[in-house]
């Protein structure tokens, strides 16, 4: 009752392409589908982008990780020093 048939489909259809014509119409499909190319490439870029840079994040935080280690065992190296100083 309220939904749309084939035939009034057609009639729309028919419709656009006598105001707006086969060239136009094709020209703007064409464009449509390069904007739709663009943007998926546009996001593929982006998920290898933040991908590389989630990587380069967790080796930077290995390496942090890494000095304080060595900053911990230097320091309790300093402070063996301090107590034996200490004791002279």
């Amino acid at each position: 009752m309220g939904g749309i048939s084939v035939w009034q489909l057609l009639i729309v259809v028919l419709i656009v392409v006598l105001l707006f014509g086969t060239k136009k119409l094709r020209g703007m499909g064409s464009d449509l589908g390069s904007a739709v190319k663009g943007f998926k490439k546009a996001m593929s870029d982006d998920d290898k982008e933040s991908d590389k840079n989630q990587q380069d994040a967790d080796f930077k935080q290995a390496s942090l990780s890494d000095k304080k280690e060595q900053a911990d065992a230097f320091k309790a190296k300093d402070q063996e020093k301090t107590k034996d100083n200490d004791r002279v």
